[in-house]
């Protein structure tokens, strides 16, 4: 059974502060984070990842779909919502008996509409939690079988370089 994951972009990035603090300094950088972590999310899950984002303000906007590394990116048209899009492919993959959907979102209404045809829901804190969740134990698996060496150069280096190489290697994701 092909599992799908269909996720409102903008839902996601307004729940999580991180995202936020960065889409308040560009849109398009928040957009790109929260698709590399999906594609991240995307090969330690099940799931087939499609993210939709609202571009249903764009004046003459046609809409596409993308491909970002393993996970497709959809922009609306013009006067279509994410939450429509994602109603109507949820009903046109639901139609088929050989998928699962789960649909990632925080707006209730459109909870209890993809719901009525059958589809999972997540909020989009818990679709956040599940792929931290999923990148922790993954990191946590890789240390255990494979432990940190450490660099015999470090053996040469004054504290404050150190330091430096060890944020650079070791720091925020």
């Amino acid at each position: 059974m092909v599992h799908y994951l269909l996720v409102d972009g903008y839902n996601v990035i307004h729940a999580n502060a991180a995202l936020a603090a960065v889409a308040a300094d560009s849109l398009e950088a928040a957009r790109k984070k929260l698709c590399d972590a999906l594609c991240e999310f995307r090969a330690l899950s099940r799931y087939r990842i499609v993210v939709v984002f609202d571009a249903h303000l764009v004046a003459g906007g046609i809409g596409s779909v993308e491909t970002h590394r393993t996970i497709k990116v959809v922009f609306t048209r013009e006067a279509e919502t994410a939450d429509h899009y994602i109603e109507r492919a949820t009903y046109k993959l639901a139609a088929k008996k050989t998928q699962k959907i789960t649909v990632a979102t925080s707006d209730t209404m459109e909870q209890l509409i993809i719901m009525g045809s059958g589809a999972s829901r997540i909020s989009a804190e818990d679709l956040w939690t599940e792929i931290e969740t999923a990148r922790a134990e993954t990191l946590a698996r890789y240390n255990k079988t494979r432990p940190i060496k450490k660099n015999p150069i470090e053996g040469f280096l004054d504290k404050e370089t150190a330091r430096i190489l060890d944020e650079m290697r070791y720091g925020e994701l």
